[in-house]
């Protein structure tokens, strides 16, 4: 089978022909940007879909004459569309804060414990985004009085490709409206929190179950062939585990600007720091830890302390300090991106700075925060969740030398190893 997979990431659009779940010829990659002002992040949806447009185009021939189209999107990546599907809103993108005050309320009005045992995971503003379309409800209300349908990347791409109105599981579960651990649908609960109709929420199908096919209008448009079938699609951390098995107790490191630590799970248990995801194929589970700023924390170093200094000195540096046991007396909070597992946000922050104190040590302190962020969440994981194998499968850009900063500290012995491209490839598993 012949199939198009688009890969929809935090800053490009990546699209490949994948012919028997191996990828053939070139993967092309279409850049857009973030719009950034001040706790607000987001993403322009037509720069996605002309981005799509390019990432197709470059398949050229190829792309009209696959046997089935399949996505994968970042998320949370929240908008709300009109009757004929056009985006009303930006997408908005994990990174925004606006709605911690409605995040609050939320909580307030569910409480913790039963928000977590409805939804898997407590309402971090932005990063769970029903409390994004609460903002937008609260505030934008002659605007979303024209909404006929909200959700996140994948339900835009479907309705603009295929006429659709879906999600997938794995989507939902970042909604904040999905009853994430019984996969039993969109909670009336949850919705009546946030003043939001049911009938503005899309169907959830299964990642691999066929959403719809290609319209006349999307063939033109998109230089596809009319009549294609397109699957449901799925988040991206889920198509890169689908890769691997998707089994109980497997690892999976998708490291680069954002690191994701994510354990599969047959039986999904709730922690208010933690993420808890469905899959979205069967009866499987992701537990999920996020350090925000993990390769952009290193980068962020070398932008701010070593300018002068190549990234091949830069990285050999690194790797001598992430070896270097020497105390310095200088920390560092590694929140230069926050946290995703707060409503309360928190900040990067050097401590124990003095006169004496060289940007070599300041360098030593980010690496020391984040090798110990990194192995707290191994150890969050184990208690939680219990089962975990010791091969971790590793994915994502990451910069060299992170992965000898965030695995320095994890106690036992591990084994790694490092799958290309595992999220574009695993939409060969997608198949229906």
């Amino acid at each position: 089978m012949i199939i198009l997979g688009i890969d929809v990431g935090s800053s490009s659009v990546k699209a490949g022909i994948l012919r028997n779940g191996r990828i053939i010829g070139q993967v092309s990659r279409s850049p857009f940007s973030t719009k950034y002002d001040g706790v607000r992040a987001e993403v322009n949806a037509d720069a996605v879909l002309r981005a799509i447009a390019v990432g197709i185009e470059a398949a050229r021939k190829r792309a009209k004459s696959v046997d089935l189209i399949a996505l994968s999107v970042m998320a949370p990546s929240w908008l709300a569309m009109d009757k004929r599907g056009r985006a009303l809103t930006p997408i908005v993108t994990h990174q925004d804060r606006r709605s911690v005050e409605i995040a609050r309320e939320i909580e307030r009005r569910v409480g913790k414990k039963r928000h977590l045992h409805l939804a898997g995971n407590r309402p971090f503003p932005g990063g769970i985004s029903s409390t994004t379309c609460a903002w937008f409800l609260q505030n934008e209300k002659s605007l979303m009085h024209r909404a006929d349908l909200v959700g996140h990347l994948s339900t835009l791409l479907l309705r603009q490709l295929t006429g659709a109105r879906a999600t997938d599981p794995s989507n939902a579960s970042f909604m904040g409206l999905y009853r994430t651990l019984t996969l039993g649908g969109w909670s009336d609960e949850l919705c009546d929190a946030i003043g939001l109709s049911k009938r503005l929420l899309p169907d959830v199908l299964e990642s691999n179950a066929i959403a719809g096919r290609v319209t006349n209008k999307a063939a033109r448009e998109f230089r596809l062939t009319e009549g294609t079938p397109v699957v449901t699609g799925t988040m991206d951390t889920s198509a890169a585990l689908l890769l691997i098995g998707a089994k109980p107790g497997q690892l999976l490191n998708v490291s680069g600007s954002t690191d994701v630590l994510a354990l599969c799970t047959g039986n999904p248990k709730p922690h208010e720091r933690l993420l808890t995801r469905a899959v979205g194929v069967g009866q499987r589970w992701m537990s999920v830890s996020t350090l925000a700023a993990a390769g952009s924390a290193i980068m962020w170093a070398k932008d701010q302390l070593f300018p002068d200094m190549t990234k091949e000195k830069f990285f050999t540096l690194v790797e001598k300090l992430a070896h270097s046991r020497r105390e310095t007396g200088v920390r560092f909070d590694p929140y230069l991106a926050g946290e995703r597992t707060s409503i309360e946000q928190k900040q990067a922050a050097f401590r124990g700075l003095t006169l004496a104190t060289t940007r070599q040590e300041m360098l030593k302190a980010v690496i020391e925060s984040l090798a110990a962020a990194s192995a707290a969440r191994i150890d969050l994981l184990r208690e939680v969740n219990g089962q975990m194998n010791h091969h971790v499968v590793t994915s994502g850009g990451a910069q060299r030398g992170i992965g000898k900063v965030l695995y320095r500290d994890w106690k036992g012995r591990w084994s790694f190893h490092a799958e290309k491209e595992a999220t574009l490839r695993g939409l060969a598993n997608l198949v229906p």
